[in-house]
């Protein structure tokens, strides 16, 4: 039974822990700025304008100490706002002494910390009010009991996406550069941007369903994928729990495809953010339906019921951007406006915590008896 209580407007705590979320924002972007050549991620630097960032991290930066402010005022017991503080005056020391702005060496290795931070802010500032405002679940707070597992797996997920790329794109380029793609590679690229992206959304996730009903139905795979289905409160951040090899395996059956077909490196790139920020909705506590939008596009209610204990949605809803697909395969399930009463894996004892949930499928089947197995071939 989750103890703890949703947050309420007036207190002083959401306040908090707003400005210690922006402050460490803040610490990491300086942070960034120091070790440009091994911090952040090549593909993004051509992205990030100096006038813009510099704005970007002032406006973070007085939006934090206001949230500190606001803490103190509303509730003069609480120290979030003190720590918040003291992690801002940490990034505005560090970045007082920042050297000149050299050309940055591009390694052939990098630790994504600016796509860490990039993500997790744009995320935080979409869905954290939604789901403040707009909860489906109305008893379910941030900070239940598994809140800084999920975080765990947001983190790792994001600073390894560079090492989980290579692992992906090296074997992709030996594997297909002698098959002379050429051709196809100059008709994907000559198409307009808007109708390659849309492409790109349709070949990604038509692999993507293959590769997750294949983990749902081979029992070996069904140990790491469960990791992602062990959660019972599911929220924006618990979409990144997933075990590495899982993850591995998705991002294979999702960018060899696009790396085959030659996808401009702008729609990939367009391709990433959009695959994030809807892998972050798709999970997201909202009450909203989206209307007609949900025959279109993969929302919150369509993913939570993959997610469902209900036997009759077992194995249902694979897609991961359009509904369709689930459609042509014989997999979609007509919610209507329902939603599911539960989710998560029934009665299955299943481990806390990351570095428990990481080893486990390797040496047990995480269910009631150590033999978890697909509920629906139960």
């Amino acid at each position: 039974m989750n103890q703890n209580k949703r947050l309420k407007i007036g207190e002083g705590k959401i306040s908090g822990y707003l400005a210690i979320f922006l402050a460490i924002i803040c610490l990491g972007a300086t942070i960034c700025a120091y070790f440009p050549n091994y911090l952040t991620t090549n593909e993004f630097r051509e992205l990030y304008k100096p006038d813009v960032v510099k704005w970007v991290f002032l406006s973070v930066l007085v939006v934090s100490f206001l949230f500190s402010l606001t803490s103190f005022l509303l509730s003069k017991k609480t120290k979030l706002g003190f720590f918040a503080i003291l992690i801002l005056a940490s990034a505005i020391f560090l970045g007082s002494g920042l050297p000149e702005v050299t050309a940055i060496e591009s390694k052939s290795f990098t630790i994504g910390l600016d796509w860490l931070l990039l993500d997790i802010l744009v995320s935080a500032l979409i869905f954290i009010p939604i789901e403040l405002f707009l909860p489906k679940r109305l008893d379910q707070t941030k900070f239940h009991p598994e809140w800084r597992t999920d975080l765990v797996y947001f983190i790792v997920g994001h600073l390894l996406i560079q090492v989980t790329g290579v692992l992906v794109q090296l074997p992709a380029v030996m594997a297909f550069s002698g098959l002379g793609l050429s051709g196809i590679h100059e008709w994907v690229q000559g198409l307009w941007f808007l109708p390659q992206l849309l492409l790109a959304l349709f070949v990604s996730d038509l692999f993507q369903w293959s590769g997750h009903y294949i983990f749902h139905k081979i029992p070996f795979l069904w140990r790491f994928h469960s990791v992602h289905h062990s959660t019972k409160d599911i929220d924006w951040l618990a979409g990144s729990r997933t075990h590495f090899l899982d993850l591995i395996m998705v991002r294979a059956v999702t960018f060899i495809p696009l790396y085959i077909c030659g996808f401009s490196s702008s729609v990939f790139t367009t391709y990433i953010v959009i695959a994030a920020i809807q892998a972050v909705l798709a999970h997201a506590n909202t009450r909203i339906n989206f209307g007609l939008l949900r025959y279109v596009i993969v929302t919150p209610q369509y993913h939570h019921w993959h997610h469902s204990d209900d036997p009759k949605a077992y194995d249902k809803n694979f897609a991961i951007h359009f509904p369709f697909i689930d459609m042509i395969f014989g997999t979609y399930y007509p919610m209507g406006k329902e939603w599911p009463e539960g989710t998560g894996l029934g009665d299955v004892q299943f481990p806390k915590g990351f570095v428990k949930q990481f080893i486990f499928p390797f040496y047990k089947k995480p269910d009631n008896t150590n033999n978890i197995e697909n509920p629906s071939e139960r």
